[in-house]
């Protein structure tokens, strides 16, 4: 083998498109037509990100983990599929075609649906494999081969067969009842669709005039635009205040209509004055006592968030904004607004547009979904379905338990079009799963119901309708279920419970066994990550600047099994210099692997004790790193890896074999082939962390093995557990950091070599030790190691503690004495200056008692260590004086 010359500073920009270029073509993300791994299969399927979307921190994250996952199942030789997609996000693409319209001067209607269709199906085209793009650019080792989109014709089959036959099992009606509604993107909205947002506003009291000219009643609003669609005003029945009012009528002002004063036991006495306006139409509570009351229904704002023809005639037509001004104005004029008072209102947000929802009362499609919840929450008590985080399931339960009915239909064009049917005829409703031509009275003319499914109708279905259901097909029989499905939290009832509840009902099976939650990203102050805001960090622009690899190893680092972690863009430069340590280990040990041409480990015999022991601590580490991975704790797989890489081989091992390979020593061959081994293992174990790098240096290191990509994933076999070799070797590292350390503390100059003297209680361990220290004399510049009797300290030299052995460097000739006096003891009084202020702050009942617990700890933490460095100074103060 001739040994490549490696650049300085790793290259990510070629190599990462040649790489998955070449895995393309070799195929090897598409899995075999049939089983062939005694290991079995491992599947997972994509949350398909939104045909709109580009690639943001979330999806880098989450498609992270999923790869990370996948690749490590097919090293350790599975038959892998993950099978990728993207969803049609009827809303997000309304979005941004209505943006385009706009700017065009015309909207929808004025183009009429047809039209509009075929403008959202060339955007899709277009825009729709964006996202695809930016995933390969991350390394995900998706099968492109089945790339599925929601609105592909096998899957809009299975959400009209699905549809139907919620329809003929009585979980589907249609009715009016009260939803949220957008007025921007004129739909309904689910209540997991909404966000409520903590705003400042105000209460207003309005009086309400007796109709017999009395006082009547003021009520208190944060909606006084709503009062033109009051039906009445309610009490609590136990308020004795109102007991008298209870059954008289009161005039609506400005309506000049008479309205009713009810009891009703919904009413919270604290709430303003006690007495609240009840607006049926546009408030589900008021919509629930009306409906007990028998209140008529008055609808005065629509579709548009206008007000309707049912408001009094001089405010129709205004916005719900303006329509508030003019009430206010004229309650003013009539002396009937009361006063005012500030008041944080909790409004209703479309998530996607960021409107104020409105309730309202609407013809409306709904799935019962009580029935279908009770086996899902089964599935999980029983371990069919396992969280991870585990604290993810009593958040699960509580929304099972509290399920209502689902709004599934919506007032949009892109999407999957109800198959429902209206006779014109009869009135009679067919649910069909083909276009039927009559009516079963015998009528031609039907009308085909205008609106579309909420799109998490068929991101529900999506384990199972990707892979061919309702159809027998190959993909069912070999992929289904599949296995681990990896999400963010927020969606858990949008549709982590969804597919559960529509794989049991319609495959009599799971979807998947295991949902690892992963965190939610957050900027350095703690907020939420958006573009939109200005605080979103770009993985496009990051994989450009740092590499994929360094992107995913960071955001695998970071990923804990908490609810959130912040994130910021220097906190890159965690991967990158991991990138480049791999880089410059494999341009180190390179030139000594020609030598080495059997690739086998030396026999037992052959090893030096640092082989041993890098051996011995590659076994833990992979053991470590596959406990964790096992156990989805990715940020400590990630983190085992990178401390046995940097800490143990580069920083210790492969300083310790330079001079082994140099030539200086014996046994060149037998380092360089156990370097190579643990490099080797090394790759296979990084790379579904950072696939591009891992390959290319594996094709340098272990030439016509294949693709790292497919293994062998590392098993026991990899190291050589050694405990013995681990304590010596320990011991003598101890001896190396503690001449480190007083190089370090007292000044020694770099070039300068230094000699030191080995004392222990032990009779004979110091001259051991002092043989057994000369292979590595040169991790701390070390000329010569001798032992020396216990209990004599020589002269003017400095002293540190290393196990059972104490370590003496006698500094005569090495520095300044005076100079190095001087020194310590400014140092020592400044440390000792920081140490009483601690002391008095860790005193302090109060501080203690009030300050956060970590923030204690920590100043603790830093008390214990000033003190042991202050005991150091003052070691080293008495060693030179």
């Amino acid at each position: 083998m001739v040994a490549k010359e490696l650049v300085p500073r790793y290259d990510p920009s070629d190599l990462e498109g040649r790489w998955y270029r070449a895995w393309e073509e070799a195929g090897i993300f598409t899995p075999p037509p049939e089983p062939t791994a005694a290991a079995g299969k491992f599947v997972v399927v994509i949350p398909p990100p939104n045909v709109t979307g580009s690639l943001h921190m979330g999806h880098a994250l989450n498609n992270t983990i999923q790869d990370i996952v996948v690749r490590q199942r097919r090293m350790a030789g599975c038959d892998t599929l993950w099978l990728p997609g993207t969803d049609h996000a009827s809303i997000a693409v309304h979005t941004v075609l209505e943006r385009e319209l706009a700017q065009e001067g015309v909207n929808r209607r004025d183009l009429g649906r047809e039209e509009f269709l075929r403008r959202a199906w060339a955007w899709k085209e277009k825009y729709g494999d964006r996202i695809i793009h930016q995933l390969k650019r991350l390394g995900c080792s998706c099968d492109w081969t089945r790339l599925r989109f929601t609105m592909d014709p096998m899957l809009s089959r299975a959400v009209r067969e699905v549809f139907v036959r919620y329809w003929e099992e009585g979980l589907l009606y249609r009715g009016r009842r009260m939803v949220n509604w957008c007025p921007r993107c004129r739909t309904a909205v689910s209540d997991l669709e909404v966000k409520h947002e903590e705003t400042a506003g105000m209460l207003w009291y309005i009086r309400y005039p007796g109709v017999d000219g009395g006082d009547g009643v003021v009520v208190a609003t944060t909606r006084p635009e709503t009062m033109l669609g009051d039906a009445a005003v309610a009490v609590n029945p136990k308020d004795e205040r109102y007991k008298k009012l209870v059954g008289t009528s009161v005039l609506l002002p400005l309506a000049e209509r008479e309205i009713p004063v009810i009891a009703d036991e919904a009413v919270d006495a604290a709430f303003g004055t006690g007495a609240v306006k009840i607006t049926p139409a546009h408030d589900a509570d008021d919509y629930e006592i009306g409906q007990r009351h028998g209140l008529p229904v008055i609808t005065v704002i629509d579709e548009d968030g206008r007000m309707t023809e049912e408001a009094p005639a001089k405010y129709r037509g205004l916005t719900r904004e303006e329509c508030r001004e003019e009430v206010l104005k004229d309650l003013q004029v009539q002396d009937l607004l009361e006063t005012t008072k500030s008041y944080t209102v909790p409004l209703a947000i479309c998530d996607r547009c960021k409107t104020v929802v409105e309730p309202y009362l609407s013809l409306q499609w709904f799935l019962k979904q009580t029935e279908l919840a009770a086996p899902a929450r089964e599935a999980v008590a029983r371990g069919d379905v396992k969280f991870v985080p585990e604290r993810w399931v009593k958040v699960y339960y509580d929304w099972l338990d509290n399920i209502h009915d689902w709004c599934v239909s919506r007032q949009l064009w892109w999407g999957h079009r109800l198959p429902a049917w209206y006779c014109e005829a009869c009135g009679e409703v067919i649910v069909a799963r083909e276009t039927p031509t009559t009516c079963g009275c015998g009528s031609g003319e039907l009308r085909q119901d205008a609106d579309v499914l909420d799109t998490w109708f068929s991101s529900a279905l999506w384990p199972f309708s990707t892979m061919g259901w309702p159809d027998d097909t190959p993909d069912m029989k070999l992929y289904y279920p599949t296995d681990v499905l990896c999400t963010a939290p927020d969606i858990i009832f949008l549709w982590v419970a969804r597919m559960i509840f529509s794989a049991l009902r319609f495959t009599g099976r799971v979807p998947f066994h295991t949902v690892y939650f992963h965190p939610l990203i957050q900027t350095a102050e703690g907020k939420r990550m958006s573009k939109s805001l200005g605080t979103g960090v770009d993985p496009v622009e990051l994989i450009d600047r740092y590499g994929a690899d360094a992107t995913r190893y960071t955001l695998t680092a970071l990923c804990t099994q908490s609810q959130s972690f912040r994130l910021w863009e220097e906190r890159f430069e965690l991967g990158r210099n991991l990138t480049n340590k791999v880089w410059n280990a494999a341009r180190f040990l390179l030139p000594y692997l020609e030598s080495a041409a059997d690739r086998d480990l030396p026999p037992a015999e052959e090893l030096e004790l640092a082989d041993r022991w890098i051996l011995s601590r590659l076994a833990r580490a992979r053991a470590s790193a596959q406990e964790a991975f096992d156990e989805m704790r990715f940020n400590d797989y990630a983190q085992t890896l990178y401390q046995f890489f940097w800490g143990e081989y580069c920083d210790w091992y492969l300083e310790t074999i330079k001079p082994r390979l140099y030539g200086k020593a014996v046994g060149a061959e037998t380092a360089a082939r156990v370097a190579r081994h643990v490099f080797d293992v090394v790759l296979r174990l990084f790379h579904p962390l950072m696939p591009f790098l891992t390959e290319e240096l594996y094709s340098l290191v272990a030439p016509g093995e294949g693709f790292c990509a497919q293994g062998p994933w590392p098993t026991e076999g990899a190291g050589r557990l050694d405990a013995e070799a681990e304590a010596r070797l320990e011991a003598l590292f101890d001896v190396v950091r503690g001449v480190r350390n007083i190089r370090a503390e007292m000044n020694v100059p770099p070039a300068s070599m230094v000699d030191i003297l080995l004392a222990s209680e032990e009779e004979g361990a110091g001259a051991r030790a002092a043989e057994e220290l000369r292979p590595f004399f040169d991790l701390a510049r070390i000329s010569s190691a001798s032992p020396v009797a216990a209990g004599k300290r020589p002269p003017h030299a400095a002293a540190a503690v290393a196990g059972d052995l104490t370590v003496f460097v006698p500094l005569e000739g090495l520095i300044d004495f005076d100079v190095e006096i001087k020194r310590l003891t400014r140092a020592k009084e400044k440390l000792a200056a920081d140490v009483e202020t601690l002391n008095r702050k860790l005193s302090d009942e109060n501080f203690v008692k009030k300050a956060p617990p970590e923030i204690v700890a920590a100043d603790a933490e830093r008390l214990e260590a000033y003190q042991a460095t202050l005991a150091r100074l003052d070691d080293n103060l008495a060693a030179l004086q």
